[in-house]
């Protein structure tokens, strides 16, 4: 898959061009998964969860960088498989297994407060724009050091998310 998306949009790879590529049978290909969107799904699943995994349990609302910088490390260490899914046509895919695990996340941290935004918005609006900066930084020709772009994203998105009560 990986591969694929380097190559071209999502929307142009054939499950037999899977196969193909990984060297197994078209059949056998949907005994492990019935489309491709299934296999993109759970990739993208799997890779979402090991960034929020390593970024969350850094998080405080005293120090928001040190989130910041875990994820971009965590995406440097990976940043083939990164630039595949966020510019090789496979964003919206993404994008949708982002915000689902993040809604999940602010399911845990919702308080009764009355907050002048609900919590659920918050990170839906949080994800949605880290999305679009890890997309952005992916595609500079040039690349920014880790701690420039997790700053960057710590000062227009995680620090007046957080600030919002």
């Amino acid at each position: 898959m990986l591969t694929l998306l380097e190559q071209g949009p999502f929307d142009g790879i054939t499950v037999r061009a899977l196969a193909t590529e990984a060297g197994i049978g078209y059949a056998t290909f949907f005994r492990h998964y019935p489309s491709k969107e299934a296999l993109l799904d759970d990739l993208a699943a799997g890779e979402i969860a090991g960034l929020l995994g390593e970024a969350m349990p850094l998080f405080s609302a005293e120090n928001t960088g040190r989130a910041c910088v875990a994820l971009f490390e965590f995406i440097s260490r990976r940043k083939a498989l990164w630039r595949a899914l966020l510019t090789g046509g496979a964003a919206p895919l993404l994008r949708e297994q982002f915000v689902g695990q993040a809604r999940r996340l602010a399911a845990r941290f919702a308080t009764p407060d009355t907050a002048t935004c609900p919590i659920d918005l918050r990170f839906t609006f949080a994800t949605s724009a880290t999305i679009e900066i890890i997309g952005w930084w992916l595609r500079q020709p040039e690349e920014l050091p880790k701690e420039t772009i997790a700053g960057i994203l710590d000062r227009l998105v995680i620090t007046p998310t957080v600030a919002e009560r």
